[in-house]
């Protein structure tokens, strides 16, 4: 990847680190300029530090996290939107897919990541980040980048809570962690290839450590033990939208699937 760019296009600061945080990083390591646009500063985010209420303070400090998980994960370039948070659906389409298409022009990307049209459990945020991405690529006609949707096993969720109820964990009522694991991935479209991210695990899971605002020091993930993280957290799939034939590099890091398999 030395030389190449891949653009990751999310909608609040955590989403890339939950998503595909481990081959950001793989990707970083291997020589490409990893780019990430946030459409959002995460304003009206629910977490567990009372402390920052809805609104300004928190996009504040939510910015101030998203930048210290980015230097962990090696992400060269981060590009911040300010469009409103949880309404990024209803909001002006025109001028998010304009910021996305100036990125992809700005940077010529190898390959753009971002979320499949369930939106990982259809967050309607994410879902419309989702089509202002596929959007903006369509845009671009004969010189379109490859794009490729972040997916989630379905039942991984559930195996990490599961696994940190184990030990005690008890959801809490709001945040991620409140959303029922079940959702994650339940009509998720088979994924093309798989991203083995063991050695990034632990990357992945100090960047989410970052995110205080959001997630107890205690949350699932930190409660996995080093094998139970690489055995749940160590492959990130991958669904390549079939809008052209261009190769990309980005996906030599990863081992190709057969639908059954997903």
């Amino acid at each position: 990847m030395a030389g190449r760019s891949v653009l990751a296009v999310f909608a609040h600061p955590d989403d890339e680190s939950v998503a595909c945080g481990g081959t950001l990083a793989r990707l970083a390591d291997g020589g490409a300029r990893v780019v990430l646009l946030c459409v959002s500063r995460g304003e009206r985010g629910t977490g567990p530090d009372e402390r920052y209420e809805p609104g300004p303070e928190l996009a504040q400090r939510r910015t101030a996290e998203l930048h210290a998980a980015a230097g962990i994960l090696g992400i060269s370039d981060l590009v911040l939107g300010d469009h409103p948070d949880g309404s990024l659906r209803w909001h002006d389409d025109q001028a998010i897919e304009a910021e996305i298409g100036a990125a992809i022009r700005a940077h010529q990307p190898d390959a753009v990541i971002t979320f499949d049209n369930d939106g990982l459990y259809w967050h309607a945020d994410h879902v419309a980040v989702h089509e202002r991405t596929r959007a903006a690529v369509l845009a671009c006609g004969d010189d379109a980048p490859p794009i490729f949707y972040v997916c989630m096993r379905p039942g991984m969720m559930r195996e990490v809570a599961d696994a940190a109820a184990r030990t005690g964990w008890v959801p809490p009522p709001s945040g991620l962690w409140s959303i029922t694991p079940d959702a994650w991935g339940i009509v998720m479209q088979p994924p093309t290839f798989a991203v083995h991210v063991g050695p990034w695990v632990d990357r992945k899971r100090s960047a989410l450590a970052c995110y205080r605002s959001q997630f107890r020091p205690d949350n699932p993930f930190a409660r996995l033990d080093a094998a139970e993280a690489r055995r749940l957290l160590g492959v990130e799939y991958f669904r390549r939208a079939p809008i052209n034939r261009r190769t990309a590099a980005f996906e030599t890091y990863g081992e190709p699937i057969t639908t059954t398999h997903a």
